[in-house]
Formats: C-alpha cells, sequence, structure tokens
C-alpha cells in the first residue's frame, strides 16, 4: 500500500483531463450532525417514499472511514451532463440522454486510481455516502432548495461521485460556503416555483410527489396528480434544474453522455408504439433500464 501523501494538485489536473469539470479534497471524518439530523427527520416525514434502501447503513452514511478501512481522505468529483445548446430527446431526462453514468464514471476513476499508482474505493452513486454533503465539504458547491449540488455560475447538471482513500492528502479543501443547505440560493425560490407537483420546499423534495421519482423509481399506478405533467417528459423531470439561474450553456466534453443518433429520431408518435426490441435497443448501456420496459410504457401511455 502507498503511504505517500496524496498530491491534491496532481489528483485534480488528472481527474479534469479524464472529462472530471470539479475535484475537490477532504478528511474522511464524521458527517456533521446537524446534517445527519436534517436527513434523519426527512426520513421520519417519510419523504422518501418507497426507497427504503435511504433507511438502512445509517452507522455507515456518518462516517465514510467505516466504508473502506483506514481511509484518510474523501474525494469528491463532478461530471457534467449539461447538453447546452445541443440537441436533445425532450422525451428523457438529460442525465439519461446518453450512457449509463455509473459505468461511465466507474470506469474513468479506475483510470485514475491507476495513473495516480494508489488504492481506494469507488463510490458512484450505490453506496451508503452522502455525496452532496461531500461536494459542499470538499468546496464544490452547495445544496439548493431543489435538493441537488449547486456549482455556483454552471448549475446542477453534475454526476456525482467519491473516491475513499487510506492515504492523507498534502492539502484539503474547505467549504466554499457556511453550510451545505441554501447557502447561495439566497432569496431565490424559482425551482420550488416551477415544480408543477409543488415537491419543493425549504424541508427538502418530498418523493410521493416528484416527477422523477414516480416515473423512474415508484412501481404500480401513478397519482391522477402527476399525469397531466408527463406530456412534456415521460422519464424524470428536469424542470427545477433548469429553473436555477446559476444552469450555465456549456455542454458537457464527455461524448458519452451525449444521445444516440436514434434516441433524436424518436418523435412524440412513435413512443406510443415503442416494441420491446426497440427499448433494449435504444436503451442498451443506458439508465433508462432503470424503469425496465413495463414502466416506460406505463409512463408513455398516460401522456397518449
Amino acid at each position: 500500500m502507498n503511504s505517500a501523501r496524496l498530491q491534491s494538485e496532481q489528483l485534480k489536473a488528472e481527474a479534469l483531463r479524464l472529462g472530471f469539470s470539479h475535484c475537490g479534497v477532504a478528511p474522511a471524518e464524521p458527517v456533521e450532525e446537524s446534517f445527519m439530523s436534517h436527513f434523519e427527520r426527512w426520513l421520519a416525514q417519510g419523504r422518501q417514499a418507497e426507497m427504503h434502501y435511504m433507511e438502512g447503513n445509517m452507522a455507515l452514511r456518518r462516517d465514510p472511514r467505516l466504508l473502506w478501512d483506514g481511509a484518510k481522505t474523501v474525494v469528491s468529483l463532478a461530471m457534467s451532463y449539461n447538453p447546452g445548446h445541443e440537441q436533445t430527446q425532450p422525451a428523457i431526462a438529460w442525465y439519461a440522454q446518453g450512457r449509463d453514468y455509473h459505468d461511465v464514471i466507474r470506469q474513468r476513476l479506475r483510470i485514475l486510481l491507476q495513473v495516480l499508482g494508489i488504492e481506494g474505493r469507488i463510490c458512484v452513486d450505490t453506496a451508503p455516502v452522502m455525496e452532496k454533503y461531500w461536494a459542499w465539504r470538499c468546496g464544490l458547491g452547495w445544496i439548493g432548495r431543489h435538493t441537488q449540488l449547486v456549482i455556483p455560475h454552471e448549475g446542477s447538471a453534475f454526476f456525482l461521485a467519491e473516491l475513499l482513500l487510506t492515504q492523507e492528502a498534502d492539502q484539503y479543501d474547505q467549504p466554499r460556503y457556511p453550510h451545505p443547505y441554501h447557502s447561495g440560493c439566497g432569496r431565490c425560490h424559482r425551482c420550488q416555483d416551477v415544480c408543477p407537483t409543488q415537491a419543493l420546499s425549504d424541508d427538502g423534495m418530498d418523493a410521493r410527489r416528484c416527477i422523477s421519482y414516480l416515473t423512474i423509481e415508484h412501481r404500480g399506478p401513478l397519482p391522477e396528480s402527476v399525469k397531466p405533467h408527463l406530456a412534456e417528459c415521460f422519464y424524470g423531470c428536469d424542470r427545477c434544474l433548469r429553473a436555477c439561474p446559476h444552469l450555465s450553456h456549456d455542454a458537457t466534453p464527455v461524448d458519452d453522455f451525449r444521445p444516440s443518433a436514434e434516441l433524436l429520431s424518436m418523435k412524440e408518435g412513435d413512443w406510443t408504439h415503442l416494441s420491446l426490441l426497440q427499448y433494449q435497443s435504444l436503451f442498451r448501456g443506458s439508465a433508462v433500464k432503470r424503469a425496465k420496459y413495463d414502466g416506460l410504457m406505463r409512463n408513455i401511455g398516460i401522456t397518449n
């Protein structure tokens, strides 16, 4: 095991070379109690809906050192999926236009570790890590009223990932904002105002009302209150993200997140007749498979 100090500037330079937009470094230590208390209140209110996996592994969520034995450093990374002014498929949320981000980011983080000659745990939205907290702690931005990380002057169209490393860094980053929640939002409530189902409040997101949750994670019939709002996009919802005044028009440099010609060619009337074979072809290696064919057809059927 390499015990030399992690060279943070080298790490960041290599991360940028591999397509990451931002990278920050913080000591591995317990998550602040105020943040965990906020999260636990959110769970107690049932705002996680059927995402019961969020209720477990609380000790691991509190302390990343339990996830990787001997961890001394947490690295938070952000990779853009912003389409900018490029053409997109309007029926699908931006984040799912291209290849599954889990695969893309994990592959690049393996390369990063290999180039640096170090070992660590790669976390890409599957491990019990408080990823938005660590992005704030590593100085990337703050958690906006839409509950997504906001990177100043760039917005929230970013995937987040973490590395847990056993090495200490030669220098650590500090948070750019005094506390995780709403620090840079000021009096802006555009994301809350634009949400058609009132799923957002200063207490957080209520998944039981959220179009993204309901069209992707939820199994079974959709609430009647949601159905009128699916004509614009039947897989996910980018309304709050797009409303943020920090959103830039700079397109992602990562080709893997751009939609295929086949996906772009799909018109409104084509979706009604989507076959299982077409579904498998369109979304091979895509995050859209999270909803499965039956779930996607449920959503499509409601829009017609």
